[in-house]
């Protein structure tokens, strides 16, 4: 990735270069405490205020976790050629892709994308009246030794720990501790991702991932040392440098849980920066529902005074829809979940 577009230096020059704010970063959660109310109460106060937080003593083995950034480096540090051997394509569109070849995308990175539940069913097209499934599965990289099993065993441990959060944003918003896992526990389309965001000679024109919002109910990412996520904090809209703090989680609020809270909990816009010495890695875990799951603000938190501010969408229709973007340029901008906003 040493060689750069011409075009892509044009385009970023056109960025906007919003400040950057340092200290008073988001809040860190341990939860081992005792008091579950506390807890409760840190949980919501941080997903009111922030829509992001850490979270400590989270119970997610360190030597796992440990084990997963070296494979990661390990897969990356192989030739092109050797990594697109598992590229990913508009049918099966986990595995690997590095976003200099992909032509309606800047980003300076490359990925490995892997989903939870494999094979796990989709819908063919984001067409309403199209309601034929398709399966996404995830290809098997010879190198390095043991990835996928070392993969889906740390699978296992961010689905434990993404339910166990979930409880506790549920009873934040006085909600039944299970409420949320009808959704989850009937085939999620969850998949975690294996980043790489190598040195760039222009940090000042590219950014590692632009300004975004995730689409699903939570994100919990793990980062390296080196760090560049940025958060847009919701007090003064300014941009907050997130400092990597060792071995804890970094968690945010996705749209879908923006939509079943009825607003109550926003999901806010962040992006990751990048470094001209040295390269960083970072392996997200994106808890998504199930395809077939009906997105919408939960009965509970809508009444009278406080009526419903989105109308219902389809998960799996929704998830085709944005992953197809990935492969074609679209003449719209991505479906976004203000589009299903009421008036």
């Amino acid at each position: 990735m040493e060689e750069v577009d011409p075009a892509f230096i044009q385009e970023a020059e056109h960025r906007p270069k919003p400040s950057i704010m340092e200290g008073d970063g988001i809040p860190i959660i341990d939860l081992s405490r005792i008091s579950i109310e506390g807890l409760v109460k840190e949980i919501g106060n941080a997903c009111k205020e922030w829509g992001f937080f850490q979270v400590i003593n989270h119970g997610v083995p360190f030597n796992l976790r440990e084990r997963m950034m070296e494979a990661s480096k390990m897969f990356f540090a192989q030739s092109v050629e050797e990594k697109r051997k598992v590229g990913r394509n508009d049918k099966y569109p986990m595995g690997y892709y590095d976003t200099e070849h992909t032509k309606n995308v800047r980003d300076w990175k490359e990925v490995f994308d892997f989903v939870a539940k494999d094979p796990v069913s989709v819908p063919v097209t984001p067409l309403e009246n199209d309601h034929r499934l398709t399966l996404w599965t995830n290809p098997s990289p010879q190198y390095p030794p043991a990835f996928r099993a070392t993969i889906e065993e740390y699978v296992e441990e961010m689905e434990k720990l993404s339910y166990k959060l979930m409880e506790l944003i549920a009873l934040s918003l006085g909600l039944h501790p299970k409420r949320f896992e009808e959704f989850f526990k009937k085939e999620e389309t969850s998949f975690v991702r294996l980043n790489h965001y190598p040195p760039c000679p222009y940090p000042h024109l590219a950014l590692g991932v632009g300004r975004h919002k995730d689409p699903g109910a939570l994100t919990i990412l793990a980062q390296d040392e080196v760090g560049g996520l940025e958060v847009k904090r919701k007090a003064d809209q300014e941009w907050v440098r997130v400092k990597p703090t060792p071995d804890a989680y970094i968690i945010n609020v996705g749209d879908a849980i923006q939509v079943w809270s009825n607003d109550a909990y926003e999901s806010v816009e962040h992006r990751v920066v990048v470094n001209s010495e040295k390269e960083r890695f970072s392996i997200p875990f994106f808890l998504f529902p199930a395809h077939c799951t009906e997105v919408k603000p939960l009965e509970e938190l809508v009444s009278e005074q406080n009526p419903s501010k989105y109308k219902a969408y389809n998960w799996g229709k929704f998830l085709v829809n944005r992953t197809g973007s990935n492969f074609e340029k679209q003449n719209a901008e991505n479906l976004q979940i203000y589009h299903y906003k009421l008036p």
